[in-house]
């Protein structure tokens, strides 16, 4: 038994080596920590921000889904959008898991009520991201500045191919108002190019790519009513696009959609008017002498955003924009307002008397035309 010892040793010594080099291999897996992500900040330091993240968001899910959208708003829904506030106010928010958890979850919850809600009376309407709206009435279903988040320049944080695809699907035109990165996404245009519905935009969007010639350039023409067919031809909308600008150089579509329903939405996309550049207050301050409108869909941050309010005087108005995470932390607007940016009157906007709904990420509300 023992006569073979020295001829064992070296192969069991060989087999304690592998196992210490395994448990080795184990345990440095095991210690193996995620990126840190604030190049500041040390490691502790960095995790402790995730966790937080995670924290603040899932309270603030909790209380969101307590008090959804709503006139007046609750303080408890108000201090959950203090939150998201708070932790989207990290310069490196878009990097953080948590966030991007929150963000992905939250659409795919919107994608899913889209895909399994059919036309109400009246109108269902969806807020996405940054100025991204889908509105849905019996007869169509509109989409305005449909984005993936490639904006807030980091990979995992943009929404999924696959869920805009599955957006495009369930509309019938995409509205785009100008060139900007956080207002266009040529991957969601094309696709519903290819299912041959209509995109409108301005002249300036990818002007001198191929895809420009596909889309649908109506007339920037303030109060002109102008049809755009859908559904192949089976039904049509009323539009107008009014000439704005995010200030001088940059053309803003600012689109008033009317159903067949007869109900309208009028999408600001970035329209700005700040001086000296004024030239868009004439048609702004005259809407409402014209044109009937439903629902409101402004950027939060546009100054003087209550006498846009009068000139275009809706039943409802639903503000958008919060929180862009392409934009620097101080251009991030938050939910709280923050006046002192650009001398807002966003704050005075909602102490009026026009029906204003704060929307997050995900959420809908169900709009219905008061009785006339």
């Amino acid at each position: 038994m023992w006569g073979n010892l020295p001829a064992v040793l070296p192969a069991a010594r060989l087999l304690v080596l592998l196992c210490v080099s395994l448990l080795s291999a184990a345990s440095a897996c095991a210690q193996v920590k995620p990126p840190k992500i604030d190049p500041i900040l040390n490691e502790r330091e960095d995790a402790y921000l995730n966790r937080q993240a995670e924290a603040f968001l899932n309270q603030a899910q909790q209380t969101l889904a307590q008090f959804p959208p709503q006139h007046p708003e609750p303080r408890e829904r108000f201090l959950a959008l203090l939150l998201l506030d708070a932790v989207l106010h990290d310069v490196h928010a878009a990097a953080r898991p948590p966030v991007q958890k929150f963000f992905h979850a939250r659409i795919e919850s919107a994608l899913k009520e889209m895909e399994t809600t059919r036309g109400e009376d009246g109108a269902r309407i969806w807020k996405l991201y940054n100025m991204g709206f889908i509105v849905r009435t019996k007869t169509a279903t509109i989409a305005f500045d449909l984005v993936r988040g490639d904006s807030a320049r980091n990979r995992e944080f943009a929404l999924p191919a696959d869920f805009m695809n599955r957006f495009a699907d369930q509309c019938d035109a995409l509205f785009i108002s100008h060139r900007h990165g956080d207002h266009v996404d040529e991957g969601v245009a094309q696709r519903f190019l290819d299912q041959g519905k209509p995109v409108v935009a301005p002249p300036q969007v990818w002007a001198g790519k191929p895809i420009h010639g596909s889309l649908t350039h109506l007339k920037r023409e303030a109060h002109t009513e102008q049809k755009l067919p859908i559904q192949k031809g089976k039904r049509e909308l009323k539009v107008v696009i009014f000439p704005g600008h995010q200030m001088e150089k940059t053309e803003n579509n600012v689109s008033l959609v009317i159903t067949p329903e007869r109900l309208s939405f009028a999408h600001l996309g970035d329209q700005i008017n700040e001086a000296p550049f004024l030239a868009d207050y004439p048609w702004i301050d005259e809407v409402a002498r014209r044109h009937h409108v439903d629902v409101l869909l402004p950027p939060c941050w546009t100054n003087e955003i209550l006498r846009i309010a009068k000139g275009f005087h809706p039943e409802l108005i639903l503000p958008g924009h919060e929180n862009e995470l392409g934009h620097p932390i101080d251009d991030r607007v938050p939910f709280w307002g923050d006046s002192e940016f650009l001398q807002l009157t966003y704050p005075e906007l909602k102490r009026s008397t026009y029906r204003v709904i704060v929307m997050t990420w995900g959420e809908s509300i169900r709009y219905q035309a008061p009785a006339k």
